[in-house]
């Protein structure tokens, strides 16, 4: 029992900093992806945007899949931060192409068009896999 609470306190505080730097940078990523794209997520999913609601979770679920594999295989907070600074990075990338493919996707989103919304979620779903993938080795 001792060698397992031993361990518990050597682990603990190691725990405690990687999660606050991995939801720090969730939490960062995304206030930099709203600020990046042309519509306020927040308003129109208050206001029943189901567009709005669908790009935004494709957004935190692609930030956040990379971002769990980094907290598995880090060796440092510094892994974190670089890996998702990478990944975010990725996801801006992957927002802004996909925003050049589908005209006027800014505006389409404020009108509740869900079909171009789903295609862009899956593809910042996607582009954080591949991400995931690549960070995992």
């Amino acid at each position: 029992m001792e060698a397992i609470l031993n361990s518990l306190l050597t682990g603990l505080p190691f725990l405690l900093l990687h999660s606050s730097v991995t939801f720090a940078m969730l939490v960062s990523g995304l206030i930099v992806y709203a600020w990046i794209t042309p519509y306020d997520e927040l308003a129109l999913i208050k206001a029943g945007n189901t567009a709005a609601a669908i790009t935004l979770s494709g957004a935190v679920i692609g930030f956040a899949i990379p971002l769990a594999i980094t907290l598995k295989t880090s060796l440092n907070t510094w892994d974190i931060i670089l890996w998702g600074l990478v990944t975010l990075t990725l996801i801006l990338v992957a927002y802004r192409v996909m925003d050049f493919v589908i005209r006027d996707f800014g505006k389409r989103v404020e009108d509740n068009e869900t079909g171009p919304a789903v295609l862009v979620a899956a593809v910042k779903v996607a582009v954080g896999l591949i991400a995931a993938a690549s960070v995992a080795g």
